[in-house]
């Protein structure tokens, strides 16, 4: 089954093409990573993917239903989840009362910023499983803002998890993180169950090699090739632009 169909997606940003017709057929249960220097329009091509801008052109589908012009609420409940270049938290919740917030989202529960900590108690095994499960359990009772970054961004992608997405889109979920934070989360995307379809944006080469069963690679907001790690690798044009890239 195809999980995500992008086909010939364009975004403009008055006279300049962010994405210029984009064609991408994404299979179920597939890891596949967009490649491309800064500027090359991968995280635009997200955005048309979640909902948080309408392409000037083109069509979506999500596990084949059109979600060309639908809100991202709607694509959420469908099944989608993300994360973003830059982090997107709470900065003054504490890491537990942040997941609590994001199972209670998915649960379809109404947002209250004051409530009895009775109402969530049946929520903490879950929220506990999912932070020990990406290292953060000793980090519960803290403030976010007082995270590392490494940290924060193993907490963005923990809610990403909350709602057992179908679809997960990993904006750049190594970026700015240290040799080890980086082996730990690509260990832990790994290890995410084969029923999930994950699309990600790298700039590291080998963390694309690594996870992706098919790469595809951007430049200048178009597809410019596509193909397993050997056709890639053998790609003279993606060779010349990631060495011109620096």
């Amino acid at each position: 089954m195809i999980a995500l169909t992008i086909d010939n997606v364009s975004r403009n940003f008055g006279g300049v093409a962010a994405v210029a017709g984009i064609s991408l057929n994404i299979e179920e249960g597939e890891r596949r990573v967009l490649l491309g220097p800064n500027g090359a329009g991968k995280t635009t091509l997200f955005h048309t993917i979640s909902g948080n801008v309408m392409p000037s052109a083109g069509r979506i589908a999500l596990f084949g239903f059109d979600i060309t012009r639908q809100r991202p609420d709607r694509r959420a409940r469908l099944g989608l989840a993300r994360t973003f270049q830059i982090t997107n938290l709470f900065p003054r919740l504490t890491v537990l009362d942040s997941v609590l917030l994001a199972l209670g989202g998915v649960a379809g529960d109404r947002l209250q910023l004051v409530e009895p900590p009775t109402r969530q108690r049946t929520r903490y095994g879950e929220a506990s499983r999912l932070l020990d499960r990406w290292g953060l359990a000793g980090t519960a009772g803290r403030i976010v803002r007082t995270l590392s970054y490494g940290e924060q961004r193993q907490l963005e992608i923990a809610l990403a998890l909350a709602g057992k997405p179908r679809l997960l889109l990993l904006d750049e979920p190594t970026a700015g993180l240290s040799p080890a934070e980086t082996r730990r989360v690509v260990g832990l995307v790994r290890e995410l169950p084969r029923d999930m379809t994950i699309l990600m944006i790298e700039h590291d080469m080998d963390v694309a090699f690594e996870l992706a069963d098919r790469i595809a690679v951007m430049h200048q907001g178009r597809l410019i090739a596509e193909g397993d790690e050997a056709a890639i690798r053998a790609n003279q044009q993606v060779t010349d632009i990631y060495l011109g890239a620096e």
